[in-house]
């Protein structure tokens, strides 16, 4: 896989022209476009209409997380979407996920249309080991949290996980080549942290089991934002 077709770009925007001002920069250069709970929020499906018109893939960032029976049906429309691919909560548990894979295929299958990819967000790359006992009480350590997450996420037939970078080299070797995972917190050494506290450079990441990296203040946050993506690019382009 080249190197420009692993990195996902987060549309850090609230507006529909300024979110279609980024992709027609950055159009050349990536493929997928992260359209998270803000963008979709404030502009609606339309932002997923525009992004397919132009022929670039859509990773839809909503981390659904309710009942079985709502998500399920939640994923049938997401499907209708055409979206390349979207997320939901593992801690959601075992039956969401499950229903919902199932639910997706049938209705891929009944509108013959190809299925978006499933993936299970584990732990939330702002959550340190501190926050994840004291503030959410769960007791096991971070790293094994994550690996059971992971775990069941494979055993519902999820397409993969969206994990911090500390948490690849676990989950690959627990659930497996084929296994996808998709990287957020990712933060070139030149670019501030924000509010992410396990972050990796892109480089480390891919080399450490990664399929995408997902970038959007390191780059968008730059004087000239291009020039910041091909220096990512030329870091990544030996892994």
């Amino acid at each position: 896989m080249k190197s420009h077709n692993r990195i996902i770009l987060a549309l850090d925007a609230a507006d529909f022209n300024d979110a279609i001002k980024i992709i027609k920069k950055f159009r050349n250069y990536i493929d997928i476009f992260k359209v998270g709970s803000e963008l979709f929020t404030a502009v609606g499906p339309k932002i997923v209409e525009e992004i397919n018109s132009m022929g670039k893939k859509v990773f839809l960032d909503l981390k659904y997380h309710d009942i079985p029976t709502t998500v399920a049906k939640t994923a049938r429309v997401v499907s209708k979407l055409r979206v390349f691919m979207f997320n939901i909560h593992t801690l959601g548990g075992f039956q969401m996920m499950i229903e919902t894979t199932e639910a997706l295929v049938k209705s891929s299958l009944n509108e013959n249309i190809q299925r978006p990819l499933l993936l299970g967000v584990t732990i939330l790359t702002s959550i340190d080991r501190k926050a994840l006992s004291d503030e959410l009480g769960i007791s096991q350590n971070l790293r094994t949290q994550v690996r059971h997450l992971a775990g069941l996420a494979l055993k519902a037939g999820l397409d993969g996980v969206v994990a911090s970078p500390e948490d690849i080299e676990t989950i690959r070797s627990y659930c497996g080549r084929g296994f996808l995972i998709i990287t957020p917190g990712i933060r070139p050494s030149w670019a501030p942290l924000d509010d992410q506290k396990r972050t990796m450079t892109p480089k480390d990441a891919l080399m450490h089991g990664a399929n995408y990296i997902v970038i959007g203040r390191a780059v968008l946050s730059q004087p000239d934002p291009i020039k910041a993506l091909e220096r990512i690019e030329e870091e990544i382009a030996s892994v």
